[in-house]
């Protein structure tokens, strides 16, 4: 019913038809509904799965079932209701309790193939190779960037979800993507997110405080690396602590949805789909 819902108020303008099939029989509210059920709650992943145990168990729910080619076409083509339906569900159930003054931010690969030496070949619009200095791996695929809103003693709630290609650096991203909407708050991030003379700059004229912890000045005498060692030691881990919960989010997500692994992925929309696709049914499920 949420579902109907929300395609009629917004998302049928984000996947409109203009030819003789512009009212299907398998309506995209049942696609939709079908996609987000199977992943929520009977934990299938894949779409050949999910249509599997819909054409087997729901039928009599969904008894206008279209071919699995049918299925699986037509909803690589809801990326851009999916997009917007993940983007509704972030902005109307915000919990109360988080805090807007404080915001966590880090990333995530969604990796499409990995290995230092191959190639990739999947939606290559959008998919470049990297490096995960978390996992110590090269890969080729996007980055899941999240600015959350930390809450006390759970895992933040996104304020904002960008995708960038795995080669983009992660200050790059937030530089041209974000930080001229932020206002009036502190960001805890990693070190790779330090620039001192920019966030200066923001501070002065937004108010936003990034905190990082300390990175390693090039050229300094090691008398005064030594002499603040211990106190950029203490700055560095009461930052880290207060960072870690956008960690525990990513982990949470992945064991909810398995979205860092998109190998079977074969094409640019079947990869946003997938990727936006289960953040969505993450959200679905923490919801409701």
């Amino acid at each position: 019913m949420y579902i109907c819902d929300v395609y009629q108020s917004s998302l049928k303008f984000y996947c409109q038809r203009f030819s003789n099939n512009a009212s299907p029989v398998f309506t995209d509210e049942e696609l939709l509904t079908v996609y987000l059920f199977s992943g929520a709650f009977q934990r299938y992943f894949s779409i050949k799965e999910i249509y599997t145990f819909t054409k087997e168990y729901l039928l009599s729910w969904f008894p206008n079932l279209p071919s699995y080619q049918t299925f699986n076409y037509r909803l690589n083509l809801m990326s851009g209701a999916i997009n917007e339906l993940v983007r509704q569900l972030i902005t109307f159930f915000k919990p109360a309790d988080c805090d807007s003054m404080t915001s966590l931010i880090d990333s995530m690969p969604i990796i499409t193939c990995a290995g230092k030496n191959k190639t990739g070949k999947v939606a290559t619009e959008i998919t470049t190779k990297g490096y995960c200095s978390t996992k110590n791996m090269y890969y080729f695929g996007i980055k899941l960037h999240t600015l959350a809103f930390r809450r006390e003693g759970t895992i933040p709630f996104p304020e904002m979800i960008i995708l960038s290609s795995a080669e983009e650096n992660d200050l790059t991203v937030l530089k041209r993507e974000a930080a001229d909407c932020l206002a009036n708050r502190d960001i805890f991030a990693d070190k790779i997110y330090s620039d001192f003379p920019f966030w200066g700059e923001k501070q002065q004229e937004q108010e936003v405080t990034m905190l990082t912890p300390v990175k390693a000045i090039k050229g300094e005498p090691p008398v005064i690396t030594q002499k603040e060692k211990a106190s950029r030691d203490l700055f560095s881990t009461a930052v880290s602590k207060v960072r870690q919960p956008i960690e525990s989010f990513f982990n949470w997500l992945n064991e909810k949805t398995n979205i860092q692994r998109a190998i079977k992925v074969r094409s640019t929309s079947g990869l946003l789909v997938h990727t936006m696709g289960k953040i969505a049914i993450a959200f679905i499920y923490l919801i409701f």
